[in-house]
């Protein structure tokens, strides 16, 4: 039993002995191996803001600028790795490596199908002009201020400041309203007057109130006056008008500024905005109103 266990010791020190061999030979090999990753490590984080310089210069989106040099700084290692394979004469492992990358690579795919959809999807949403950086718009019952495309997430900011990370597929596969491709929003507001009103005297004064307090409005024919139909308190109308603004908070403040200001105008000229009334009609004898009788004495 003793011989074994020193047979067996033996041939451990041995192995260890020839590792170590094979270490101190490969030594210089090592050393340069990893001053190379080094290199490459740093050498792909000044190359990539090099890119990132030049194609400043070019009308690309700010998305897509991003993205190649994130693509420059990912080829600048792998170039590296490769020279690291070679110096430490581990071609036959890299030939290894590329022969299984198929079978790997099909692998991969199968289990990130989601992360690689991502992917392909923030790359389109990179290059396309339809979105961009700053723009307003609202996808997937989100509504807020684009600030970052990535390869995985399109990060909206919303009128609250709260961030939303919206996966890239969910962006290309659902519609998207963006409100900031066109230089002014229309504004849409529905409200309603009291049956005695005058109708072209409320038309005429609600159009002079916005063509006054809007800059974008000129005259009178910008807004778009529209009698809706009669309500069963009041006579509803629809007022329409541009304003210069491409977000849709703008669009909420300038409804919000032409409430106060119709409001306004209104009052000052005896104009009722109605509210729905209940009328209760008791039949006469009800007895709502009677005294109650006294009790008679037996």
């Amino acid at each position: 039993m003793n011989d074994k266990l020193i047979n067996a010791w033996n041939k451990m020190y041995e192995k260890l002995e020839s590792w170590l061999d094979i270490l101190v030979v490969n030594l210089p090999n090592i050393l340069i191996a990893i001053f190379v990753f080094i290199i490459a490590l740093i050498a792909s984080k000044y190359i990539s803001k090099l890119a990132r310089r030049i194609l400043d210069r070019s009308r690309l989106q700010p998305s897509m600028k991003n993205l190649i040099s994130k693509f420059i700084s990912i080829a600048v290692v792998i170039i590296g790795l490769f020279l690291i394979l070679g110096i430490l004469n581990l071609d036959k492992a890299l030939n290894t490596i590329l022969a299984g990358a198929g079978v790997a690579g099909l692998a991969v795919g199968l289990a990130l199908q989601g992360a690689l959809a991502n992917t392909y999807s923030g790359i389109i949403l990179s290059y396309i002009k339809h979105i961009k950086f700053g723009d307003w718009i609202e996808t997937n019952d989100i509504e807020g201020e684009v600030i970052d495309i990535d390869l995985r997430a399109v990060t909206i900011k919303q009128v609250d400041n709260n961030l939303v990370y919206i996966p890239n597929k969910l962006v290309v596969d659902n519609p998207i309203k963006n409100y900031s491709t066109t230089a002014q929003s229309r504004v849409i507001l529905e409200c309603g007057v009291g049956y005695e009103s005058d109708l072209r005297f409320v038309e005429k004064l609600t159009k002079e109130t916005i063509v006054t307090n809007f800059e974008a409005v000129q005259k009178k024919d910008d807004v778009l006056f529209l009698w809706r139909a009669f309500g069963d308190s009041s006579i509803n109308y629809e007022l329409r008008f541009w304003i210069n603004s491409t977000s849709a908070l703008e669009v909420a403040k300038a409804k919000s500024e032409t409430m106060m200001l119709m409001k306004e105008a209104y009052d000052q000229n005896n104009i009722n905005i109605p509210f729905p009334i209940r009328t209760l009609d008791f039949p006469k004898g009800f007895g709502l109103n009677k005294e109650p009788e006294e009790p008679k004495e037996e």
